[in-house]
């Protein structure tokens, strides 16, 4: 969702005299993700990226910065994601942007490269998608930023409200956030079609959706906001002390994966939670249990 104030944010649609002027004013760049998974009957596939998206162009606006094309691919499948999917939606189709974790963190690891050398001192990195995928996000950043003198923070956005509000998938946490900055994207009467043959049965849905209400995704969002632009001022005001950087080569975003693949047997997502109980073996996401990648 596009906030209409008349500024522009976007990357995409900057002309190249706004580029220079906006990353003059804060050098911060952001990177919405999320992926298309279900949240239920009653909610749009996209609402991690929307989510995303709201939190990254309402910062850019408040707090400056430019807002980079989104990812709506993500992490999702593998390790406790299986299990999930298991309990949660069954055998149906889910209709998933999923990507493996060894080829989105690869790309990932390109993106801060663009954006060092597109002359970013700063990356604000704010998924949708959460459960664990975050903390893989943040390791390949830690590494990154090894390499390359930049800052980079990753957050999920329930991270964010940490302590005021508790995250959770197509409940009232996540319903309501999306009722309120995207009313027309959530049709709790659909929720009919749970009874329906070939329709997915709940794919899903929390057990606390019907306490949903834009009331309540208002605050959550306004909470995430706040911490959000907090951080980037933060970030802006430390980008103020560092120099211009030189340009990162491919070379270096190959060292940084070679030194990342090396830790994959660590990945939250190539892993079941602890005391996760185990995928059926008759079920379609067996496969996806345990990810490792071939070297």
């Amino acid at each position: 969702m596009k906030p209409n104030t008349g500024i522009k944010t976007l990357w995409a649609e900057l002309l190249p005299y706004e580029f220079k002027q906006r990353i003059a004013e804060c050098p911060v760049v952001y990177l919405p993700l999320g992926l298309c998974e279900p949240h239920g009957q009653v909610s749009a596939f996209g609402l991690d990226t929307i989510k995303a998206e709201w939190l990254c162009l309402e910062a850019a606006r408040q707090a400056g910065g430019i807002v980079a094309p989104s990812m709506g691919y993500h992490i999702h499948e593998t390790g406790y994601h299986a299990g999930w999917l298991e309990q949660t939606v069954g055998e149906q189709q889910p209709h998933m942007t999923a990507m493996p974790p060894g080829i989105y963190l690869s790309f990932f690891l390109y993106q801060l490269r663009a954006f060092v050398n597109a002359g970013f001192k700063a990356i604000v990195v704010i998924s949708g998608h959460s459960g664990g995928n975050q903390a893989d996000l943040r390791k390949a950043a830690d590494l990154f930023m090894k390499y390359v003198p930049v800052q980079v923070w990753v957050r999920s956005d329930p991270e964010l409200v940490e302590g005021l509000y508790v995250g959770d998938h197509a409940g009232k946490y996540e319903l309501s956030q999306l009722m309120h900055i995207r009313p027309d994207l959530v049709d709790m009467s659909a929720n009919r079609y749970e009874e329906l043959p070939d329709y997915g049965g709940r794919l899903a849905i929390g057990a606390d959706a019907l306490e949903a209400n834009a009331e309540w995704g208002k605050a959550i969002m306004e909470a995430c906001l706040n911490r959000l632009c907090s951080e980037v001022s933060r970030m802006k005001e430390e980008s103020e002390r560092t120099t211009a950087k030189q340009d990162v080569p491919y070379s270096t975003i190959e060292l940084v994966l070679k030194e990342l693949m090396q830790s994959t047997e660590e990945w939250v997502t190539a892993n079941p939670w602890n005391g996760q109980a185990a995928v059926s073996e008759h079920s379609r996401w067996k496969p996806y249990e345990y990810y490792r990648v071939m070297r």
